[in-house]
């Protein structure tokens, strides 16, 4: 697994302790540096290797949006972390990663980081098409630990209320997440038929009479899901 590492910058220190532990028990991550300093973090990151940029957008002296402008040609993703919402049209437009609000549970802080993940998969594609990418994967709570979870192995996620389980050929694998953030982590090769169903599209067997069916399970398809359903598996009407 390569170790990504992480940079948490924050002028409030119960925030900047906080997404440290989060880095520090989460599996693949590495806390090489916090500070509550912009300037700190910049002097830091003009002399060492950072992967993943953890950033407050209002500081002294040097705010994380100016940060963000300064180090724009480095190979640096940069997850925004705010109370405030109306930054995240600015923060996307400098092509963040994600926009944390504050107060970040891990769940959230979870989908943010498998975002990351997709996202540096994708450019390892791109730049070497001619050469077998490794797995993707995400990483999924469950119960007692952070569990890792090939994409390719998920057939379907169902939505239980407030849990979600993912189906693969394995067993199942239960989680408290919400629907609504595991489809904004994965991959367009998974499409969401139903308020309580994502299906994994190459695991799809066969579609009859308005459900789609994966390993042998037949799974409904929403009624306000079938035109999205229609247009992404290239379906006539």
């Amino acid at each position: 697994m390569n170790m990504l590492k992480c940079v948490v910058v924050d002028d409030e220190f119960p925030a900047v302790k906080l997404l440290g532990d989060y880095i520090v028990k989460t599996p693949g991550l590495e806390l090489s540096f916090k500070s509550t300093s912009a300037m700190e973090a910049l002097e830091y990151i003009g002399q060492h290797q950072v992967d993943l940029l953890f950033l407050d957008i209002q500081m002294p002296e040097l705010t994380g949006m100016e940060l963000v402008k300064i180090i724009k040609h480095a190979p640096i993703h940069v997850i925004i972390t705010t109370a405030y919402t109306e930054y995240a049209i600015e923060g996307y437009e400098h092509d963040v990663a994600d926009y944390l609000l504050k107060p970040v549970t891990f769940e959230r802080f979870l989908v943010s980081i498998n975002k990351v993940r997709l996202r540096i998969s994708a450019s390892r594609v791109s730049l070497a098409p001619d050469r077998n990418p490794s797995p993707a994967y995400i990483f999924i709570k469950t119960e007692y630990r952070v569990q890792k979870v090939l994409l390719a192995s998920i057939q379907y996620i169902e939505g239980l209320g407030d849990y979600i389980t993912i189906h693969t050929p394995t067993g199942k694998i239960l989680s408290l997440e919400r629907m609504k953030n595991m489809e904004g982590m994965l991959p367009s090769s998974f499409l969401r038929i139903h308020k309580s169903y994502i299906v994994n599209i190459d695991q799809i067997d066969f579609i009859e009479k308005g459900r789609i069916i994966v390993n042998k399970e037949y799974l409904p398809v929403g009624e306000s899901f079938k035109d999205k359903v229609r247009l992404h598996l290239g379906l006539k009407n």
